[in-house]
């Protein structure tokens, strides 16, 4: 990877590229410490001091910790990513945008301008129901309807800009924009959550029992970044043979390809909707200042609050990380489902002339794709759980307090992974061009001429 990066840099339009994306980084970080006018910050500081591993804190190590600041970036990309997620479900159920996607570049141009509708809007009512909510109980200086309309617009502007940042970056930069928005936001959180481990189990304990706890750690944070970098880079790949056909007067095709299916076919996307689940209920009773009470809404709240699971003296609150567990595995199978479709792969393999060894083409070719597929998720989505479980024990065991959990870590290694391997091919298309041109003598600038 560093010598990836190395030669990156040796290229002028890969380097500035790079440059260009390190320079909306900046950008993005400054932004994150301005606060919003009209904010009453101790009023925040004190919300999160009260809050323990519920939605709050799973969002605000999202937002980079501009939540808990009250800035401008405040919302961050979520409301981007909702919009996504809520546009990749209706190109299923809506034939209409089902369409748009199938006519190439121009009906993805038409849904990703739907999409950044869909977002400003999505971040208009966040934003309201912050101010109107949080604004009764404090947030707001003075409880008026100037001060409320301030945050609500410099709230969905600061959020706006940071998806325009996300775009500029995939244009002019190098990876995904919004995916390095978020990667960015996450990393910015590490420092603090890593000092916060150093004085809760190593600072004052000696040399013996500290340098054993940070031995452990260590090891821990190792063993979890090994096994998501295999869980994210693996894949089953499905041998495909293409008959030869007559074309003219000679034969064409009869080469092999592959059908990669990815091990964690879903990526985040399972855990993000099954921790917006457990916590939509949380929200709710914060915004509404309910949730502290001793009825059995309040018992209910309290097993869907993370920050309650594995803890050894509130073992009963734990049933809430089997439902999550469930809910991780369904989401897993639900969204593979509806975004890999093996009558549409069997399909464009019986018109190429297609088929996997040993299997007939048409229905069998099916049934066996989603038997692979179904075998495959299950694998993925015991992996992302695997990954999940461990910090959340960690934190219910030992109660440290960190907002650094397995969704950040997936995100961190799934982004950085897919930006390296960017950047890779595009030095190797570069190097390709620049061996054309040497050969043909036309660019004295090639690649190969550095």
């Amino acid at each position: 990877m560093l010598q990836t990066i190395r030669k990156a840099f040796q290229i002028d339009d890969i380097r500035r590229k790079i440059l260009y994306t390190l320079m909306m980084l900046v950008v993005i970080r400054l932004g994150s410490q301005l606060p919003t006018p009209g904010v009453n910050p101790s009023y925040i500081r004190n919300f999160f001091a009260s809050q323990s591993g519920d939605m709050f804190n799973f969002f605000n190590a999202f937002t980079g910790g501009s939540f808990e600041q009250m800035s401008v970036f405040a919302l961050s990309i979520t409301p981007y990513i909702t919009s996504s997620i809520i546009m990749q479900l209706l190109t299923i159920a809506i034939p209409k945008l089902e369409e748009m996607q199938k006519e190439g570049e121009d009906g993805r141009k038409k849904i990703a301008t739907i999409t950044r509708y869909v977002t400003v809007g999505l971040a208009l009512i966040e934003s309201t129901a912050m101010a109107v909510s949080f604004g009764r109980q404090g947030l707001l200086v003075e409880y008026n309807f100037v001060n409320g309309a301030v945050v609500v617009l410099t709230l969905t502007a600061g959020s706006a800009f940071l998806m325009w940042i996300g775009e500029r970056i995939t244009e002019k930069g190098v990876g995904n924009g919004i995916s390095i928005v978020l990667l960015i936001n996450i990393l910015s959180r590490i420092p603090n959550d890593l000092t916060a481990l150093y004085e809760q189990f190593v600072k004052g304990k000696g040399l013996a029992r500290g340098g054993l706890a940070a031995i452990i750690i260590l090891a821990i944070i190792l063993a979890l970044v090994i096994f998501t970098v295999i869980l994210q880079d693996g894949e089953r790949k499905i041998p495909v043979q293409y008959s030869q056909k007559v074309q003219g007067r000679r034969l064409v095709g009869g080469q092999s390809s592959n059908i990669p299916l990815k091990v964690n076919t879903a990526g985040v996307i399972p855990v993000i909707f099954a921790s917006s689940i457990m916590q939509f209920p949380i929200v709710i009773a914060s915004f509404l200042g309910k949730g502290n009470g001793t009825g059995l809404g309040s018992e209910i709240l309290r097993g869907l609050n993370s920050g309650n699971w594995c803890n050894p003296s509130h073992l009963k609150y734990s049933w809430g990380l089997i439902v999550y567990i469930l809910l991780t595995v369904f989401f897993a199978y639900f969204y593979t489902n509806i975004t890999f479709n093996p009558m549409d792969v069997a399909n464009n393999m019986k018109k190429r002339g297609g088929f996997i060894p040993g299997i007939r083409p048409g229905k069998p070719t099916v049934d066996y794709l989603n038997e692979i597929l179904h075998y495959i998720i299950f694998i993925g989505a015991c992996g992302l759980v695997i990954v999940q479980v461990v910090p959340f024990a960690f934190n219910g065991i030992f109660g440290a307090q960190v907002s650094f959990g397995g969704t950040s870590l997936i995100i961190i290694i799934g982004v950085v992974l897919e930006t390296v391997k960017q950047i890779e091919s595009q030095m190797l298309v570069r190097n390709y061009t620049g061996f054309l041109n040497s050969k043909g003598g036309s660019n004295k600038n090639s690649f190969l001429g550095f």
